[in-house]
């Protein structure tokens, strides 16, 4: 047994504010009536290896009423470089506009087909069609979509031919660090898996 020191935590309180971990970060995009709504959300997942994503909302939110009127949302992944970009997204509303007009000054971009907005600059993309809302998690939900348009920076798809710690440390990705901190992750190591091992 390690001599690690281990401490319990209270459960009757909310837990993950009180260690690090990595997430990624993402914006989600929607449409807003004749506006749009970019949220930074960073519990998102993969589910599966379809064409499935996930991430955790609230109802107290814009972007969860949006998605559920309109039947679709963006998602959009951020360069380290677009940091203050994804915090400006966070901005609150102004009360008698309920609306966030820093969204009026950050880069905007369209994909033809999709009426989501995604945020220009970013290195991945997707369009997604509202799935399924599953609610009950305390005040949170999860919303759950498939993908149905994926665009990527050619500088982050894989190639063969280039070490991938190479473009990792020539293309770093942006890291959430729970709870509001965030990382550039540039380099990589490969993952040490048992020999004959199948997903």
């Amino acid at each position: 047994m390690s001599d690690q020191v281990i401490h319990s935590l209270p459960i009757d309180q909310p837990i993950w504010n009180r260690f690090l971990t990595v997430a990624p970060l993402v914006l989600i995009g929607t449409q807003e009536g004749d506006r749009i709504n970019l949220a930074p959300k960073h519990m998102v997942t993969a589910l599966g290896h379809d064409r499935f994503f996930a991430f955790v909302c609230t109802p107290r939110h814009n972007t969860y009423h949006n998605l559920q009127k309109t039947g679709t949302f963006s998602v959009s992944f951020p360069k380290p470089d677009q940091v203050v970009l994804s915090a400006l997204a966070a901005s609150p509303r102004c009360d008698e506009l309920d609306a966030k007009p820093i969204l009026n000054h950050l880069p905007i971009r369209r994909f033809p087909g999709h009426a989501d907005p995604f945020l220009d600059g970013s290195y991945l993309y997707f369009a997604c069609d509202h799935e399924r809302t599953i609610d009950g998690f305390g005040h949170h939900s999860l919303i759950c979509g498939q993908i149905t348009g994926v665009w990527v920076d050619q500088d982050y798809l894989y190639d063969i031919e280039r070490d991938p710690d190479q473009q990792l440390h020539d293309h770093p990705l942006l890291a959430y660090l729970a709870y509001g901190r965030f990382a550039r992750i540039e380099h990589s190591f490969a993952f040490p898996l048992p020999k004959d091992f199948a997903t």
